[in-house]
């Protein structure tokens, strides 16, 4: 069912038409006899919502075994990818439902505003509620079924991008961005929670991407070894960073929290610096970008320090830049893993 594009093309309609089929009969079930609001308390988008975040978390699951029993069936030499953890599985697939829950109450509280005292009809809520799940599905399915480096860029961009917005959006002090970014994850709140947890399953994600986006750099001697190597565990280090950022709140762990955002900004600034002499395989252009990058961050370093910028707009602009990086980053190493020779990519599907 995952071995070319129109056998996954068609599979993704299959696991669509099973989530829409069970989306619709609960949705049915638990909207029968009575009206139901866009949004809100018992409302399709809640339904939508949960569903939707459970459903991408067990087509992702259902994907990522199709994957796995084809790179098993594939011969010796034939390898494409390297093989995932099962907590690299778990953060991966957390995203997708994180993404999907987020993003669905986001919409159904834009529709809600648009439509002002509508409400849907049991029978409409029904099948609107499959309709999204089989949406919610197939992508998500697909996503996993084709996951590469790039693949990877865009959820992690598109999680982060949901995840901190959801914080900000529910932040109950409004003036938040007057103190700092991490003001975000100290309150008892929802928006709390959407900040710590964006930030530990984002730093699980950039230490699943270490390893999957290096697998298949040049390798062949010891100095690229030993290059590849070295980026490998900076990257792991940004992503234990970052996680640590979201398990240590700011509040109750002042010194620890400080310390693992600069140790994050610490190592990246050092990788870029140093990125020409351990991958010169890399793009010329790419290389260059990471200089303009370390750049803008210690302006914005001074400006602080200097009392032009508050804390929070270095934090937002300086974690834009650094993100950005790394998904570009993912985006050149999947472009080598896509031109690379068969022999490579299958000798590099087992580090």
């Amino acid at each position: 069912m995952a071995t070319n594009m129109e056998s996954r093309e068609s599979s993704a309609l299959i696991v669509g038409a099973g989530a829409f089929v069970l989306g619709a009969v609960v949705g049915l079930f638990v909207f029968w006899g009575r009206d139901a609001p866009i949004s809100g308390r018992g409302s399709v988008g809640d339904f939508v919502a949960i569903g939707g975040g459970l459903i991408a978390i067990a087509a992702f699951l259902l994907g990522g075994a199709l994957r796995r029993a084809q790179a098993r069936d594939v011969p010796a030499g034939g390898g494409t990818r390297p093989h995932l953890h099962w907590f690299d599985i778990a953060a991966v697939s957390l995203a997708h439902g994180v993404i999907a829950l987020l993003g669905w109450a986001g919409l159904a509280s834009v529709l809600s505003k648009s439509f002002i005292g509508a409400s849907l009809y049991s029978l409409s809520a029904g099948i609107l509620a499959g309709v999204a799940l089989a949406v919610t599905a197939y992508m998500v399915y697909l996503s996993a079924v084709n996951l590469s480096p790039m693949m990877l860029s865009l959820v992690l961009a598109l999680f982060l991008a949901v995840g901190a917005l959801a914080s900000m959006l529910s932040a109950t002090d409004p003036l938040w961005w007057q103190k700092n970014l991490s003001t975000l994850g100290i309150s008892d709140d929802i928006s709390a929670l959407a900040f710590n947890l964006t930030l530990i399953i984002a730093g699980v994600m950039v230490t699943t991407i270490a390893r999957y986006a290096t697998a298949f750099l040049p390798h062949a001697t010891g100095a690229e070894r030993r290059g590849r190597n070295l980026v490998r565990l900076a990257l792991v280090l940004i992503g234990v960073f970052l996680a640590c950022v979201g398990i240590l709140p700011v509040d109750e762990f002042f010194a620890a929290h400080t310390a693992a955002a600069c140790g994050m900004a610490i190592v990246y600034i050092a990788m870029v610096v140093s990125l020409r002499w351990l991958l010169p395989s890399m793009p010329r252009v790419f290389i260059l970008l990471g200089y303009v990058y370390v750049g803008v961050i210690v302006a914005l370093a001074i400006f602080f320090f200097t009392g032009y910028y508050n804390l929070t707009a270095v934090e937002l602009v300086a974690a834009v830049l650094i993100f950005s990086w790394v998904i570009l980053f993912l985006r050149n190493t999947g472009a080598s893993a896509s031109d690379a020779p068969a022999g490579q990519r299958a000798s590099s599907s087992s580090t």
